[in-house]
């Protein structure tokens, strides 16, 4: 089970790499790394994706293309958008088969290199960008402006009932009978709080009598952050929005584990903190 809660060991030197000869000369490491990604953001990775794929720096340092994501126990690794070769695999994919410090790697190079594809002009004149402090800021020349990577928050809920029941919906665009617990993003001004109560209520007419902190993960799809929680249903009566949600319904713990079993029901992949809130609710130790 993936779990975020403790440190990281990649250590992103953020006092070290606004010195560009600083970076460069990392690059020309011993230890150095390399992880490709490929135009949709998919990294290397052995056969099977239960392991990430890196080489050694053999080119020139680019600046502009080559981001350094910090030091695994002091080695440094960098990442790349470039032609690959080999497996290649998104996050959602395989991120439950990496070992920790692979999948921190995974999630930054990803969310970084989504960051600098759709960020590469300043939002406030229009000028071209260039990539400063190792891939980690981009400079507006016109502007005197650092930008920085943009992360987006989002919430995701597991919501149970006063007999514990949870409730599971599923988007139109998902395929066969997946369901998950409800999720959407923070919208401005808005508290984490806020903004769980309002999805539910708009997705599927429920309100809440109290919200519990579960945990949070990145997820690079493209940048976002997803900040766990569950909560108590004050009412039960669904509505679903038929836009986002297309059905929504209450599940006990052995309607859940019988329709998965007989493929009634497909639930989120081991790599999501919604597999965590579920898994967490079918062994009873999800607080609320």
């Amino acid at each position: 089970m993936i779990n975020w809660a403790m440190a990281s060991d990649l250590d992103r030197v953020d006092q070290h790499r606004r010195s560009p000869e600083w970076v460069a000369n990392l690059w020309h490491a011993d230890d150095a790394k390399l992880l490709k990604l490929d135009a949709n953001s998919r990294f290397t990775t052995n056969a099977g994706g239960s392991k990430l794929r890196m080489t050694k720096p053999f080119v020139k340092y680019d600046s502009q293309r080559h981001l350094l994501l910090g030091l695994l126990n002091g080695s440094p690794v960098f990442a790349v958008e470039a032609l690959t070769e080999g497996e290649v695999h998104d996050f959602r994919e395989i991120g439950n088969q990496l070992s920790d410090d692979e999948r921190d790697i995974a999630a930054a190079a990803t969310a970084l290199r989504n960051w600098h594809r759709d960020e590469q002009f300043c939002p406030r004149c229009g000028a071209e960008t260039t990539v400063i402090n190792g891939g980690f800021a981009r400079h507006c020349p016109s502007c005197k402006r650092d930008l920085f990577p943009r992360t987006d928050p989002a919430i995701i809920v597991a919501v149970v009932d006063l007999d514990d029941r949870l409730l599971l919906g599923r988007q139109g665009t998902w395929p066969g009978n997946r369901v998950s617990v409800l999720a959407g993003f923070v919208e401005a001004g808005e508290s984490l709080e806020q903004a769980i109560h309002r999805e539910v209520a708009e997705e599927v007419d429920i309100t809440l009598s109290s919200v519990c902190y579960f945990g949070s993960q990145p997820w690079p799809f493209p940048r976002s952050l997803m900040l766990g929680y569950s909560a108590r249903a004050s009412s039960t009566e669904i509505y679903v929005d038929g836009e986002e949600i297309e059905f929504a319904d209450w599940f006990t713990r052995d309607q859940v584990r019988n329709k998965v079993a007989s493929g009634q029901l497909g639930l989120p992949g081991p790599s999501s903190i919604a597999s965590r809130l579920i898994a967490a609710w079918l062994d009873n130790t999800l607080e609320v």
